[in-house]
């Protein structure tokens, strides 16, 4: 299982998070990695965790004042990327764009969508991976797979049916080792979350909790 922590712009430490992500992510057979803010994705990327951009631009270098260009996330340490989160979103085309920057920079892509129809779209642009994520569920810590677990089978089956080679992850109000086996029992490959650890009193504590079960 891949575990994807967003960091959002919540007011937590980003090296004291990235230090549990390493840490929790030697100790674990699940794959741990945190997404920070992208001023802050060196010093995340320099503590040794598995570090992912929250969003890249579809552009290449040139004049585009106050875009994010995926050379530059690469260049800080980033291997992957966050891409049309909820709070981020993008039309098709802007999507593929974006995909398309990131693999010119070789980083790994997750395509987030909003239901199955989305995920089926989003995966015919060729991404590593697409996450479902209904955006009423997001920071409620009620996870998808308990309100409403059709949504995540629905996507695994969307995705499959486009592209076997992409996977599944799912996120939204994801925040127990419960929560992490249930979209596994679904047919999802990973999980992408946020306040559950961004917001947490002890972040590594609450990653161990979220692998544990694995």
């Amino acid at each position: 299982m891949f575990v994807l922590v967003n960091l959002k712009t919540y007011p937590c430490d980003p090296v004291a998070v990235a230090e549990a992500v390493r840490d929790v992510n030697e100790d674990t057979d699940a794959r741990v990695a945190v997404a920070p803010q992208a001023t802050h994705i060196e010093r995340v990327a320099e503590t040794g965790a598995e570090t992912w951009a929250q969003h890249v631009d579809p552009i290449e270098h040139g004049s585009n004042t106050g875009h994010t260009i995926a050379e530059s996330v690469a260049d800080a340490g980033a291997i992957g990327t966050l891409i049309n989160h909820s709070e981020q979103r993008r039309k098709l085309a802007d999507i593929d764009g974006a995909v398309q920057a990131a693999q010119r920079a070789d980083l790994e892509t997750v395509v987030c969508a909003n239901n199955p129809a989305q995920i089926g779209a989003a995966a015919a642009l060729g991404p590593d991976a697409v996450a479902v994520e209904p955006p009423a569920l997001i920071g409620t810590g009620t996870p998808v797979s308990q309100a409403d677990p059709d949504i995540v089978e629905d996507a695994v089956e969307a995705a499959e049916n486009v592209d076997s080679d992409v996977s599944v992850l799912c996120g939204a109000g994801i925040s127990t080792g419960d929560d992490v086996v249930a979209a596994g029992d679904l047919g999802a490959e990973g999980v992408l979350l946020a306040s559950g650890v961004a917001k947490a009193d002890d972040p590594q504590a609450a990653l161990e909790d979220l692998v544990e079960p694995l």
